[in-house]
């Protein structure tokens, strides 16, 4: 066996035996990193930039189940003009304009589907706010007060239109053609640690089977690391199974360092035995900064306040937002959060929408409005792009009394930070939000956008054996970016 390049179950079984699962998340990364773990004539990206980034890390906030873009952040007051009409009935059946995508084709298509499917009126109002004078519901007051902070894209479009969409989201593939790399997989594959004391690639909140994983081909190393906001119990088998000592603890790591010695004396080319010894470590320090990372005690009650820890319907999703920022602060660079996870996902409004949104917007619009706010007088917004994304939008048009449907032809994403724009809107929707019209994006030009601003490449990122195809890359949304 080349002893360079050990088999993935013999690094798996050494790793098990010695008692510590999470080292073996520590390891791949750092095997990844060091070049231990590539074959033949390739080699993994250097850890650096392709070219001078403008952002360091990401947060990215992904409402599980399809927020109404129309009741959100793109406004669609003719649909309580002709609301309780059909798109028939309306004077948006048909259209001159090729670039509409004229509704009249799916009329047709549909066998009278939405013909019988009425308008459904705006459940909120709007209001203008900011400098930018740019309209945001009356569901999310705290965000509003960020508007000019923010670069909206009200032009996305996708195809899976079922609730997979949320892995096609995150990896730009429907999930028909397999499973593939999410975009925080791709950035931990090609970006180098910034703190070795932490994990570089987070995620909290609960994720449905279908969008549990993100390294897939690129290999479980670039997994997202799963925490909870808890510091008794952040992390799944980052805790011996036993009761002991921090000083049994020393013993123990005192001679498993004396065991790696013997066999580093053995195996003296072995250069991955190294990177062995080192994830151990690392592991180890994480056990203790982790846990600290997530202990709000030296934070103030007026930063406890401002991502709603005194409130029960805000406390969760701001106990994640202010842990997000805490390590982000420290050098981690991809923290994922997922809202609403379970099932199809909380913001799945086919009936009761009003409801559901509300209650929904008020658990997110505090915390993710304190955290614009604590990022920017920190002085780390300009470096951190924070996303606001859901896996499609709802329809202009009602399902039962009081409910929308998914809808994956227009809908709206926003990013803050990371050198992008201010203030700004991007692309348009249609009259009654059922079109993406101008600038139109799939979900790719996210990813692309990101990667751009933290000065990757993406087909610099390709494995040989994995080519990847021309919408997998998207395109840099430029009209956003500084």
């Amino acid at each position: 066996m080349d002893r360079r390049n050990p088999s993935s179950a013999s690094r798996r079984a050494f790793l098990e035996n010695a008692g510590m699962g999470f080292a073996g998340l520590a390891l791949g990364a750092m095997l990844h990193r060091d070049g231990y773990a590539s074959t033949g004539m390739w080699s993994p990206p250097t850890g650096e930039p392709h070219f001078p980034a403008k952002a360091k890390s990401v947060i990215w906030l992904f409402m599980n189940g399809g927020v109404s873009h129309m009741e959100s952040f793109d406004p669609k007051p003719m649909l309580t003009k002709y609301g309780g009409k059909t798109i028939a009935e309306s004077p948006f059946a048909h259209t001159q304009d090729p670039e509409k995508l004229a509704i009249e084709r799916l009329v047709a298509a549909d066998g009278n589907g939405l013909q019988r499917n009425k308008l459904y009126p705006l459940q909120v109002g709007f209001k203008r706010h900011g400098q930018s004078g740019i309209e945001v519901s009356d569901w999310f007051p705290n965000i509003a007060h960020h508007i000019d902070k923010l670069a909206i894209v009200r032009s996305m479009w996708t195809t899976d239109s079922n609730h997979f969409a949320q892995t096609q989201f995150h990896s730009g593939r429907h999930l028909n053609d397999g499973y593939f790399p999410t975009l925080g997989a791709w950035v931990h594959y090609g970006l180098g640690s910034l703190n070795d004391n932490l994990p570089q690639f987070i995620s909290m909140g609960k994720r449905e089977y279908w969008n549990n994983r993100d390294g897939r081909y690129l290999g479980p190393a670039h997994d997202a690391v799963p925490l909870r906001v808890n510091p008794d119990n952040p992390l799944d088998y980052s805790k011996p199974q036993g009761s002991f000592s921090m000083e049994e603890q020393r013993i123990g790591k005192g001679l498993l360092d004396d065991l790696n010695g013997l066999r580093a004396q053995d195996y003296p080319e072995d250069a991955s035995l190294e990177a062995r010894i080192s994830s151990y470590e690392l592991a180890f320090r994480m056990q203790t900064s982790v846990p600290e990372v997530i202990n709000f005690t030296n934070e103030s009650e007026e930063t406890k306040s401002l991502y709603g820890l005194e409130r029960e319907e805000t406390r969760e999703f701001g106990m994640q937002l202010l842990a997000t920022r805490r390590f982000i602060e420290k050098g981690v660079r991809f923290v994922q959060i997922q809202h609403g996870g379970g099932g199809a996902g909380k913001w799945d409004a086919h009936s009761g929408l009003k409801k559901n949104h509300t209650a929904n917007a008020l658990a997110v619009d505090k915390p993710i409005a304190g955290l614009l706010e604590d990022l920017e007088r920190r002085g780390l917004l300009e470096e951190t792009l924070v996303v606001f994304a859901t896996e499609f939008g709802r329809t202009p048009g009602s399902q039962g009394a009081d409910g929308r449907d998914h809808h994956i032809y227009g809908f709206t994403v926003w990013m803050a930070g990371g050198g992008l724009k201010r203030g700004v809107v991007h692309g348009a929707t249609d009259e009654i939000g059922f079109h993406a019209v101008e600038n139109r994006h799939y979900v790719t030009d996210i990813h692309a956008t990101i990667l751009h601003q933290l000065g990757l490449d993406s087909r610099k990122l390709e494995l040989p054996s994995r080519k990847r195809l021309e919408i997998d890359h998207g395109k840099p949304i430029e009209e956003i970016i500084s």
